[in-house]
């Protein structure tokens, strides 16, 4: 009696949100020719945008001072003499580094502009080739690390690959629906040359940005300052530099997104109801009015959200174990009320409707849960995939500079390595973010209003409501199961009572 109830109501739930999908359509949908309405537009978390920009102008003048002290002579600004009482000499000179990162540079831009030429006939193979290759990677630099007596960075590289191989084991039953919807991406994002362009000009801009910071970091690297006092300048820079990186690829991110969703709504690029030189209002209102959400979004979201994916994919496989299922059930929701105020759709509201960070991720979330797509975006494994691309261009970057370095300094490579492979992983990130950005547009449509989607393709919008069917039916009986132990374990309780 008590599993025809639950039944019932879960088969209610799942049709009144069906219903509040339809019925709300014509509520949430946005009117086009407003949504770049400049009445509409406000200048938003102001206060980050401070921080960032006064962040960029203090760090590029440390670097150039770092640069500079060693650049074709020892000390040239006297800074050694605060430091020589604490840590070692070293005569090294910046430019006995900096073409390494030259090179990381060079390969990190080739390998970013290889994956947008070939994004259109070769995108699915190069995807799959980052999925099953990367665990391999891994586990070789691991070995190398040991060769090399680097027993840290070996069982760091080693756990990396473990982790990598238990993920794809756990998600590789949705690799099909991702693969599905990442092919849809590509040919969405195919058709729009002048998004190519736009990622191909960040990744200039990233790559001047970058030589500033190899300058600094080769001074860093060439200094007296001790291994100890070199590797926290060099976190210190990295934590930087992924900072600055992540703010650029998400606002190719929301420039990308808001034109996607724009040719979405009005049914194509070349309709009539579209808002002329969307493009060019689009950057224009990513570099201006929204910056500062995206200078706080890109703080926060790529942590937040790798860690979602290792505990998502880790909780599948549990099991009937209570106890673990209980700690990471816990560690899941802490992380879940993360994700409601920090998620990579909240780039699509601030694209279309100008709003702060906090409240358009707050508001993506929340629609996905009242249609009952959250379900159909937990399912989908597109931006572990598309990362896994990223560190793997990042590892390819890393392994040239470091093994140039190996030639002439071998009690460097570690330090210029990773470091390069920060490098690598960014200007990478800077082409596969343009995936990323139709992949959100296609979900935050369908949420919206699944026509939009059915308009556009009409197969792929069978796949996925069949796909949601299938995910709502899942959690259903999830839930059925769940409450039938409780109920079951409450009975004993009652029967033979402590």
């Amino acid at each position: 009696m008590s599993d025809s109830n639950v039944s019932s109501s879960s088969s209610d739930s799942a049709s009144t949100a069906t219903v509040d999908r339809n019925v709300g359509r014509s509520q949430r949908i946005i009117d086009g020719g407003q949504t770049f309405s400049p009445e509409l537009r406000h200048w938003r978390d102001v206060f980050w945008l401070a921080i960032f920009i006064i962040h960029l102008i203090g760090l590029g003048f440390v670097l150039a001072v770092l640069g500079l002290n060693r650049f074709k002579k020892l000390d040239r600004l006297n800074i050694d003499r605060y430091t020589n009482r604490v840590w070692e000499n070293n005569n090294g000179l910046t430019e006995n580094y900096w073409p390494k990162y030259a090179v990381a540079g060079g390969v990190g831009t080739a390998l970013g502009w290889t994956w947008l030429l070939l994004l259109g006939s070769r995108a699915n193979q190069m995807m799959k080739v980052s999925v099953h290759i990367l665990t391999t990677y891994l586990a070789v630099i691991s070995v190398l690390c040991f060769w090399c007596e680097q027993f840290f960075w070996g069982v760091a590289f080693a756990t990396g690959a473990a982790l990598q191989f238990l993920y794809v084991i756990s998600v590789i039953d949705r690799l099909p629906f991702t693969m599905l919807v990442l092919q849809k991406a590509v040919k969405m994002v195919w058709s729009l040359p002048e998004v190519m362009r736009v990622a191909y000009a960040f990744m200039v801009v990233m790559l001047l940005w970058m030589g500033i910071w190899s300058f600094g970091a080769a001074g860093v690297v060439a200094s007296s300052r001790g291994d100890l006092g070199r590797w926290w300048l060099l976190v210190v820079l990295s934590v930087s530099l992924f900072w600055t990186g992540a703010v650029l690829c998400n606002t190719v991110h929301v420039i990308v997104s808001g034109l996607v969703f724009l040719i979405l709504i009005h049914g194509g690029r070349n309709a009539s109801s579209m808002p002329s030189n969307s493009l060019m209002k689009s950057l224009r209102y990513a570099v201006t009015t929204s910056f500062g959400s995206i200078c706080y979004g890109s703080l926060f979201t790529a942590a937040i959200r790798t860690l979602r994916w290792e505990i998502r994919g880790f909780r599948s496989k549990i099991g009937n174990n209570e106890c673990l299922l209980c700690c990471v059930d816990f560690l899941f929701q802490l992380v879940e009320t993360l994700v409601r105020f920090f998620n990579k759709y909240a780039y699509v509201q601030i694209a279309i409707h100008g709003k702060g960070f906090n409240r358009s991720a707050r508001d993506a979330w929340e629609l996905f849960q009242s249609t009952g797509v959250e379900a159909l975006v937990a399912y989908d494994c597109s931006g572990a995939v598309l990362l896994m691309g990223t560190v793997l261009g990042g590892l390819i970057t890393g392994t040239c500079a470091g093994v140039w370095t190996w030639i002439n300094w071998r009690d460097r490579v570690i330090m210029v390595g990773s470091t390069a492979m920060l490098m690598g992983m960014v200007l990478v990130g800077l082409a596969m973010v343009v995936v990323e950005s139709a992949v959100t547009s296609i979900y935050v449509c369908y949420a919206e209003d699944p026509s939009l989607i059915q308009r556009w393709d009409p197969q792929f919008f069978n796949q996925m409501s069949e796909t949601l069917h299938h995910r709502l039916q899942h959690r259903s009986a999830r839930a059925r199961e769940v409450l039938s132990h409780s109920q079951l374990d409450g009975h004993m309780q009652d029967t033979y009572p402590l």
